[in-house]
């Protein structure tokens, strides 16, 4: 699944260069991790964050911003997904996410 976030000038942080705001591009990734869990592992209920780790790698322009997450484990409680956010070209991505989810565990039904 590839996410998309259009560009608006409502979600520029930094009118000078100008730039993406910050905090746009880290929801954007947050929420498309949540995606892909919900997606890939059939949960019931939205997985709930425990923490993330960003790295802005470079500025986002006022273009349209797309995202995909790979989801590198999913144990019985805690899922680990890392997200990339790219513009242009997907080899030059301009944000990641490092993120752990707590999981609803799956029931088993008689």
């Amino acid at each position: 699944m590839t996410a998309i976030l259009p560009f608006g000038r409502h979600i520029i942080g930094n009118p000078v260069l100008p730039a993406i705001h910050g905090g746009v591009l880290g929801a954007f990734m947050e929420m498309t991790a949540l995606a892909q869990l919900l997606l890939t592992e059939g949960q019931e209920r939205q997985p709930r964050v425990i923490d993330v780790s960003i790295e802005y790698l470079r500025s986002g322009r006022p273009l349209t911003t797309f995202a995909r997450a790979e989801i590198k484990k999913v144990g019985r409680r805690i899922a680990n997904v890392h997200v990339e956010a790219w513009q242009d070209r997907r080899a030059a991505p301009i944000a990641a996410l490092r993120g752990h989810f707590l999981v609803s565990p799956t029931e088993v039904k008689p």
